[in-house]
C-alpha cells in the first residue's frame, strides 16, 4: 500500500515536470527559468537547495547522536552560505545577467579561470549529487521491503530524476520545488507532532535532550578542537557560495528585489525547518533507546536508519505516508537542481567555447546530453562511497572553498583583482589544499584552512606584483556589487 502511494506521488511529480517542459524555448528558459520566477516560487526554490536528504535522515541522526556540536556545517553554516549570498552576493549576480557562475569568471578574468574554476565547481557536484542519489535509493529499498538490491533502487532513482530534469531543465525544478515544499512543510510537521506525542510531548523531548547535552554547540577545549569545528562551518558557509545551484536559483528571479528578498527569506526558513527533522530524530530514541545502537555500528551509514526505522515500525500507515512523501520531496527537490547545476556549468563554460557557432536549439541539445553524462558519473560515485550523506556534502564543497571563492569574492569586491592573481590563487589554493589532506592527516589545522589561507595568498601576490599574466578583463562585476 505504501509503495502504491509512492508510485502515484512520483507519476504526479514527473507529470508537473513534463507540464514544465512546456516552457522551455532555448537555453535561458532552461537555465535560469528565464530569470521570471516570482517570490513565493523563489523562496521555494531556494529552501529547496539544501533542504534534503542530508537534512532529514543524516543531519537528524548526527545530531541525535552528537547534539549540535556535531552539526556547524549543516544547518548552520549552509543557512549562513544564503544569507551571504543574499546580502553580498545577489546584487552583483542579478546585474550581471548571466547564464552560469562561470561566465562571472569569464567575464572579470579570462577563458582560463573559467574554464578551472568551472571543472573544480563540476567536479565538488559529484559528491552532493551522490548524496541525493544515494539517499533516494535508500529510500526505494526501505519500501520494497528487501525486495530490490539498494544498487538497484540507487538506479531507479538516478533514472527517475534524470527523465525529469532534462526535458524542463531550470522549469522543472522550480515547479516541483514548489510544490515538494509545501508536502515537505505539511508531511514532517505533522510526523513531528505525532512523534512527539510518542515521546511524552515536545517539553519532555527537548528536556531530555537538554539533559543529554545536545543543545552545547560551541566547543570544549582548545585550538585542537575550535579548528575542526571552524573549519565544518567554514567549508559550508563559504565554500557553497561559488556553487551554481545558489546562483541560478538567484539568477531566476523575475527581479533583482525578488533575488535578494527570496535568497533571505528562503535561508532564514531553512535554518528554522532544518531543527524539525532533529526533533523527529531526538523523540525517536526517547521512544525507544535501542535505536541508539545505531551510533556504534561499524558502518557510518547505518545511523541514517533511524527516521525510517522509527516511522515502519511505530506508526500508522498515514503516517508513513505523509513521513516517505516528505522525504522523497526533499530529495527530489534538491537532487534535480543538483544534477542541473554541474550540467550548465561544464556545457557552458567548458564545452561551449569549443563551439563558437552552436545554435541555441543545438545547445540545449547539448546541455540535456551532459545532463545523462553527469547522472552517469555521480551514480557511479554514488555506488561506490561508504561515507554518509553528510560527509559527502561537506567534502563536496572543500573544492570551491579553496579553488574558486577568493577570485569570485576578489573579482566583485576589490578592484585591484587581476588574472595573474586569480591563477595563482586558485593554484596555491588547490596545491596546498590537496597537499594537506594526501601529507599532513591528522594534523592540526585542517587541510581547507590551509588550502583557504594560500588561495587568499596568492590573490594579494598574484595582484600585486609584476604582471607576467594579462589578459583583457572587464570591471563591471565589481561595479554591479556597487550598494548604488
Amino acid at each position: 500500500m505504501l509503495l502504491g502511494f509512492v508510485v502515484v506521488y512520483m507519476l504526479i511529480t514527473i507529470g508537473i515536470a513534463l507540464y514544465a517542459a512546456k516552457r522551455v524555448q532555448g537555453s535561458k528558459d532552461y537555465l535560469v527559468a528565464g530569470r521570471s520566477l516570482p517570490l513565493y516560487i523563489n523562496i521555494a526554490t531556494v529552501f529547496a537547495t539544501w533542504f534534503g536528504a542530508e537534512t532529514v535522515l543524516s543531519v537528524s541522526a548526527t545530531f541525535a547522536r552528537d547534539g549540535l556540536h556535531g552539526v556547524p556545517a549543516d544547518p548552520f553554516g549552509a543557512s549562513f552560505a544564503l544569507i551571504f549570498v543574499a546580502l553580498f552576493f545577489a546584487k552583483a549576480f542579478y546585474r550581471l545577467d548571466l547564464l552560469t557562475i562561470g561566465d562571472f569568471y569569464h567575464k572579470r578574468y579570462g577563458k582560463l579561470v573559467e574554464v578551472v574554476t568551472s571543472l573544480s565547481i563540476t567536479a565538488s557536484y559529484l559528491g552532493w549529487t551522490s548524496a541525493q542519489l544515494t539517499a533516494l535509493g535508500l529510500v526505494f529499498y526501505v519500501m520494497s521491503g528487501g525486495a530490490l538490491t539498494l544498487n538497484e533502487c540507487i538506479l531507479i532513482g538516478a533514472f527517475t530524476v534524470m527523465i525529469y530534469t532534462m526535458f524542463g531543465g531550470m522549469w522543472s525544478v522550480a515547479l516541483t520545488d514548489l510544490f515538494q515544499t509545501v508536502i515537505i512543510v505539511i508531511g514532517l510537521l505533522l510526523i513531528a507532532w505525532l512523534v512527539g506525542d510518542m515521546a511524552g510531548g515536545p517539553v519532555n523531548v527537548i528536556a531530555k535532550a537538554h539533559a543529554a547535552g545536545k543543545f552545547e554547540f560551541w566547543p570544549k577545549g582548545g585550538i585542537a578542537q575550535w579548528l575542526p569545528f571552524v573549519a565544518a562551518w567554514m567549508t559550508m558557509a563559504l565554500g557553497s557560495i561559488p556553487q551554481q545551484d545558489v546562483f541560478q536559483r538567484v539568477t531566476s528571479a523575475k527581479d533583482e528585489k525578488t533575488a535578494r528578498r527570496g535568497t533571505l527569506i528562503g535561508g532564514a526558513l531553512y535554518f528554522a525547518f532544518a531543527f524539525v527533522p532533529m526533533f523527529i530524530a531526538y523523540a525517536a530514541i526517547v521512544i525507544d533507546p535501542g535505536f541508539s545502537e545505531l551510533f556504534s555500528s561499524g558502518d557510518e551509514r547505518e545511523i541514517q536508519r533511524i527516521l525510517p526505522d522509527l516511522i515502519l515500525g511505530r506508526t500508522p500507515l498515514w503516517a508513513q505516508v505523509m513521513f516517505f512523501g516528505a522525504l522523497l520531496s526533499a530529495i527530489l527537490s534538491t537532487a534535480s537542481g543538483a544534477l542541473l547545476a554541474p550540467t550548465a556549468l561544464f556545457t557552458e563554460n567548458v564545452l561551449k567555447p569549443f563551439m563558437p557557432q552552436i545554435s541555441d536549439r543545438r545547445f540545449l541539445t547539448l546541455l540535456r546530453t551532459v545532463l545523462v553524462l553527469f547522472t552517469g558519473a555521480a551514480l557511479m560515485f554514488a555506488l561506490n562511497s561508504r561515507s554518509t550523506m553528510y560527509e559527502m556534502v561537506q567534502n563536496a564543497y572543500k573544492v570551491t572553498l579553496v579553488g574558486a571563492l577568493v577570485p569570485l569574492a576578489a573579482g566583485i569586491f576589490w578592484k585591484r583583482a587581476t588574472v595573474q592573481g586569480a591563477i595563482v590563487s586558485i593554484f596555491f589554493g588547490l596545491t596546498v589544499w590537496l597537499a594537506s589532506e594526501f601529507n599532513f592527516a591528522g594534523a592540526l589545522v585542517p587541510p581547507q584552512i590551509n588550502g583557504l589561507v594560500a588561495a587568499i595568498v596568492g590573490m594579494l601576490i598574484g595582484s600585486l606584483t609584476p604582471q607576467l599574466i594579462s589578459e583583457r578583463r572587464s570591471h563591471s562585476a565589481h561595479a554591479a556589487a556597487d550598494p548604488r
